[in-house]
């Protein structure tokens, strides 16, 4: 809302009484101005008491919805898990963290640049994690087996492989001795078999079997590598009329699918959509030869767009064309609180000029119906744009595309200046994290 505000001026000599508009001036982003902050119960500071509280210890009840106390179920299980001097420093760790920070200035971002907040700990990291050293319950007296034991077990092993797999009774002493030196080394088959059953760690009730332990080694040769007794299974040749999906009868998402990797459910979802479409002509020696030209755009609404063209003799198959392609160049665009654009962009193709402006969340897209689409294509809600130059429809989608890609995310101001990630968003973003 404009306030008008009276101001005085003094024009050759004489007292003028104007009025100017006075309008009411904030960056765009959701977090309140400081003197919206000031009659907030929320943002006042909360003083430490004298009385049984430390210097940086905070007597408040901030965060005890969210981040409440541990149960004396969860105490007991963590006294099971850690030793006294570990729960002394998670006590210590959990302390230092100011819950007032976590409750009114910690955002969980999900936008392109993101920081990786949180770790899946069902879930192991060959780099990072130490790997798993068996599947089963737990066993706490389990240890790697010395050189001996293994050596022990490598050799039972190797004998019963060799047991599995007998040859013929032999004829001459000469294949006597090579079946009885076999037994003891120089097969093989048998020995990749006993190094395929051979246990690594050693347990309670003795060595820790292979089908419950954690192989650090590339896998081998299957088990049954060397059996024959498998029923050859008939290889069926597949009728296109039985597999053909309704949705795409014709098969013109075959190829896509197999070179991407993308299933038929997920390239209906994207956005697609011909923008551009008109006749073109090629002059040739044998005359003038017509087709169709299409600039397709292909989003799925969460922070991906493409752009593709194709030109073609009959109007479906290029249409299909260029969809087609629009799905195989599909960018990640960076996204603002996955609703605007990282401040204010241009693009420039040929003659057309595109400017595009972040907006505060409500705003919509204020735009010419190409970058409409195309923000919605690409998950945008909140966007304004400029064409000030040419109009050519063609080369407005290529600029806008470019100026999408041309973004200039936070983490890479940061690292341009030398400093560190929260200076910059406390600069342009008030300090949201």
């Amino acid at each position: 809302m404009n306030v008008f505000r009276p101001a005085r001026c003094l024009l050759s000599g004489s007292s003028i009484s104007k009025f100017r508009p006075r309008v009411r001036c904030r960056n765009f982003h959701i977090s309140p101005n400081l003197y919206e902050r000031q009659g907030d119960p929320n943002f006042s500071i909360v003083k430490a008491s004298k009385e049984g509280v430390g210097e940086n210890e905070l007597d408040t009840d901030l965060g005890s919805e969210n981040f409440k106390k541990y149960t004396p179920e969860e105490l007991e299980a963590l006294q099971r898990k850690y030793t006294p001097g570990q729960l002394k420093a998670i006590e210590a760790g959990e302390a230092a963290i100011d819950l007032e920070d976590l409750e009114k200035h910690g955002v969980i971002r999900t936008d392109l640049g993101r920081l990786s907040y949180f770790d899946d700990l069902s879930q192991l990291r060959p780099v990072v994690d130490r790997p798993q050293h068996y599947e089963g319950p737990h066993d706490p007296s389990w240890r790697v087996l010395t050189h001996e034991e293994r050596t022990e077990l490598w050799n039972k092993a190797y004998r019963e492989a060799v047991l599995e797999d007998p040859l013929p009774e032999p004829k001459t002493p000469e294949e006597a001795e090579a079946q009885e030196a076999r037994k003891h080394g120089g097969d093989p088959i048998a020995e990749m078999k006993a190094d395929a059953r051979t246990p690594y760690y050693m347990g309670s009730n003795g060595p820790i079997p292979r089908e419950h332990s954690h192989d650090l080694r590339a896998p081998g040769l299957p088990r049954n590598f060397m059996s024959d007794d498998k029923p050859k299974v008939p290889v069926k040749k597949a009728v296109h009329e039985e597999e053909a999906d309704p949705r795409d009868p014709e098969g013109v998402y075959d190829r896509l699918i197999k070179q991407t990797g993308l299933t038929l459910d997920q390239i209906m979802d994207y956005k697609v959509k011909i923008l551009v479409q008109h006749r073109v002509v090629n002059q040739t020696r044998l005359g003038k030869i017509a087709s169709i030209y299409m600039l397709a755009v292909a989003g799925n609404g969460n922070g991906r767009l493409g752009i593709g063209e194709a030109k073609g003799q009959e109007t479906e198959e290029t249409s299909n064309n260029a969809k087609i392609a629009a799905i195989r160049a599909m960018q990640p665009i960076p996204r603002y609180e996955e609703r605007t654009i990282f401040g204010e962009v241009e693009g420039k193709v040929s003659a057309a000029e595109v400017k595009l402006m972040c907006r505060p969340p409500g705003f919509g897209l204020r735009c010419q119906h190409l970058i409409f689409e195309m923000a919605r294509a690409a998950g945008i809600h909140d966007l304004a744009a400029r064409v000030p130059r040419s109009r050519n429809k063609m080369n407005t989608v290529k600029a806008a595309y470019q100026a999408l890609l041309k973004q200039r995310i936070p983490e890479e101001i940061a690292r341009g200046r030398g400093k560190k990630l929260v200076d910059v968003r406390k600069v342009y973003y008030a300090g949201r994290v």
